[in-house]
């Protein structure tokens, strides 16, 4: 087998291995932990688990590509192109996708450190090591993602999500089942909220995603420009936007912009794991989840994300 080693832009190590690609995982990664929440609902529609096996389509700037992802015994994840031969160019596309997608590039030893001594985080971080805080790379999808979630449950929330990516997405069709690209930002912005009449969501969440959309598609918003700024004026930026409230904010400064210290305090799924980890019938108070996260300075994201998997 012919091996070329590179090296991406990010650091990030992997190699071609002609029909497929390797990626080197960090020591920590447990593939099982984070198959086990990528699978939290069967009604997602932006991949599919079958076997241990992720199928999804990566896009890259030559087109969309079809991908199986899995782990083998040497600590690598293995990403192998499905019915389609990519040019070399979009190899590191997708491997920095796959990087940024599961989190790869974070050392998570001093976060296991600090939670092994926290009251809260010490059954979560032992029964789920090496869980990443899976991503929502593209800021778009992150955006849609968190206004579609506001105010309903989680199950109307992926129903949401799949009749708008089924409407407004295209797919690639593998073995009689169609896998879905996210919408573009630049789709949406041209729309109307009769357009998106379809959806089940209200007429006024129709308005915020076209509005971010148009936002993205102006130049105004985006991923770029929110990450060359620090955590608190990024968050700013993002409150400012019609429709996008603190936890929003900091539900896509958490899934996509990739700040650690990103801390939904609202969340409803978060005081439930706290409720249920305590064993009280009460959800805590703002106060109390301040004075809560005082141990994870620095590492909000990485709590709130091992807390919201004890509900599933």
């Amino acid at each position: 087998m012919r091996v070329i080693s590179l090296t991406n832009a990010s650091g990030n190590h992997w190699y071609d291995g002609n029909d497929k690609l390797y990626i080197h995982l960090p020591l920590d990664f447990n593939m099982a932990a984070n198959l086990g929440y990528l699978g939290r609902n069967k009604n997602e529609c932006m991949f599919d688990i079958e076997d241990n096996v992720i199928t999804r389509v990566v896009k890259t700037t030559v087109t969309n590509r079809l991908v199986q992802i899995y782990a083998n015994k040497n600590n690598e994840m293995i990403v192998q192109f499905v019915n389609s031969i990519p040019e070399k160019t979009e190899l590191t596309e997708v491997v920095s996708f796959i990087w940024e997608w599961f989190d790869l590039e974070r050392d998570l030893s001093p976060f296991y450190k600090m939670a092994k001594g926290d009251s809260l985080l010490e059954k979560p971080v032992q029964e789920f090591h090496g869980l990443r805080v899976i991503g929502v790379p593209d800021l778009f999808e992150a955006l849609c993602w968190g206004v579609l979630g506001q105010q309903i449950n989680l199950a109307f929330a992926y129903t949401l999500k799949r009749q708008f990516v089924e409407r407004f997405g295209t797919s690639i069709e593998f073995n009689g089942k169609k896998y879905w690209t996210f919408p573009t930002y630049k789709q949406i912005a041209k729309l109307t909220p009769e357009d998106l009449g379809d959806i089940k969501m209200t007429v006024r969440k129709s308005e915020y995603i076209i509005g971010i959309a148009q936002l993205m598609n102006s130049g105004e918003l985006s991923k770029e420009k929110l990450l060359a700024m620090n955590f608190k004026d990024a968050e700013k930026s993002l409150i400012k936007i019609r429709g996008i409230g603190p936890w929003t904010a900091n539900y896509v400064l958490m899934r996509c912009l990739r700040f650690p210290t990103a801390f939904p305090i609202d969340d409803v799924g978060l005081h439930n794991a706290i409720k249920f980890l305590r064993g009280s019938e009460k959800k805590p108070s703002k106060e109390e989840l301040i004075d809560l996260s005082l141990n994870w300075s620095g590492w909000q994201a990485y709590a709130t994300f091992y807390l919201w998997r004890v509900l599933y």
